[in-house]
């Protein structure tokens, strides 16, 4: 379902990938010696280029989430179709009870989209797209239905090539 990135990319060589903090979450497990905290870190990463991936950290500390964060949203980069600044199509996914919905926008419009998908969109260096979360709001399953639908764009070239039909009949429908 994913689409997998050259191991160069996954290793970080000759990539500047930009990290976002999406969430964070105190954990508290209650013991016998008392209360015993630990955090969990929701993290983005892209090159705002078309590269982006998610990744969750949890430890005794914050910093040392976000790290843990980092290091596994590295693991899980995908690339993304991005055309003139924009998707090449509106698309719908769903991940948990959180579903998404975006669609390619005018040149100019901006990325109109809530906390959660704002992050993974600036991400993968899209300029221009409308998107809503419908559903739940819950930011780990709104960021894997964002992840989910962005991998399932596919390129107008991919589609002509795969029905064997001409570019600009796939452009005009």
């Amino acid at each position: 379902m994913f689409k997998s990135i050259d191991s160069k990319v996954k290793a970080g060589g000759d990539v500047e990938l930009k990290e976002k903090v999406v969430a964070i979450n105190r954990v508290v497990k209650t013991t016998k010696g008392g209360r015993t905290f630990s955090f969990s870190a929701l993290v983005v990463v892209g090159n705002e280029n078309g590269i982006v991936g998610q990744g969750l950290g949890k430890a005794k500390e914050v910093q040392e989430a976000i790290t843990k964060g980092i290091e596994d949203a590295k693991k899980n980069l995908v690339k993304v179709p991005i055309m003139h600044g924009t998707i090449p199509h509106e698309q719908l996914s769903k991940s948990g009870a959180a579903k998404v919905l975006i669609k390619p926008a005018a040149p100019g419009a901006g990325v109109i989209a809530g906390g959660s998908m704002r992050a993974v969109l600036e991400s993968a260096g899209i300029k221009d797209v409308l998107a809503k979360s419908l559903g739940s709001a819950n930011p780990h399953n709104v960021v894997k239905a964002t992840i989910n639908a962005l991998t399932s764009l596919r390129e107008p070239i991919h589609i002509a090539k795969t029905r064997t039909i001409k570019l600009s009949k796939v452009f005009n429908g």
